[in-house]
């Protein structure tokens, strides 16, 4: 995340600014600099905060959810950028979004049955504590 953030800084801006949709009320350079800076910001705190991997991870999916639009965009617009030349490419790529999605929840801990069982350990050990 934090590549793909600071490629939007730098030598990759002009690729992102092509996908963001023409409908999009945004101006598209701030909204590739923005972007860029919360793909930064997510994927820093994965690695600077590993106790808060959930919701970092809860963060990220909802990130990939936020921009989905535009990548649904890049295909019924025809944009070309990073390769996606073709309406087969971009209608591909479509598909790879929920699994960046699924990615970012399993990152999280949301898909692991052993995350789950921690987490209600975590909540018996708070209600014994507070008396709840």
């Amino acid at each position: 995340m934090v590549g793909a953030g600071v490629l939007h800084l730098t030598t990759q801006r002009r690729e992102f600014q092509a996908q963001v949709p023409d409908w999009f009320p945004v101006d598209e350079d701030l909204t590739v600099v923005g972007s860029g800076v919360v793909e930064i910001g997510l994927g820093a705190a994965f690695v600077a905060l590993p106790k808060h991997r959930r919701t970092v991870g809860a963060l990220l999916a909802a990130f990939f959810v936020a921009i989905f639009p535009g990548n649904i965009a890049q295909y019924v617009e025809g944009t070309d950028a990073f390769g996606l030349d073709t309406d087969r490419a971009r209608f591909v790529r479509l598909f790879f979004q929920p699994v960046l999605v699924l990615a970012a929840l399993w990152g999280g801990g949301w898909l692991s049955r052993r995350a789950d069982d921690e987490q209600s350990e975590e909540l018996a050990t708070e209600e014994v504590d507070t008396g709840e």
